[in-house]
């Protein structure tokens, strides 16, 4: 199993076109598209989970800088998350 994350999606992007997209070059476990809490409006990335690495590292190669929904998106194996992360939002500075 090897997870990547795609970036600089198409907002109107869906988990069913990057899905099609990547099913060109093997089996996917999951798609995940991020989306903001707030509004539901993608945020303009997503990670895909494929089940077998050498295919995944074949999408990688294919799909890395093409144009998805007329926007050339970025490819790569996704990094662990680092711990502590995160820090963003609003924060209520009364002292």
């Amino acid at each position: 199993m090897k997870k990547l994350f795609v970036g600089n999606l198409d907002f109107g992007a869906t988990e069913e076109s990057i899905r099609t997209a990547f099913e060109a070059y093997g089996a996917v476990e999951r798609v995940s598209l991020m989306t903001d809490r707030d509004t539901g409006r993608s945020r303009g990335f997503a990670f895909v989970e494929m089940t077998d690495g050498s295919e995944a590292d074949r999408a990688i190669a294919g799909l890395n800088g093409t144009n998805l929904g007329g926007r050339a998106i970025n490819v790569n194996e996704a990094r662990p998350k680092t711990e502590g992360g995160g820090g963003g939002g609003r924060r209520d500075r009364r002292w």
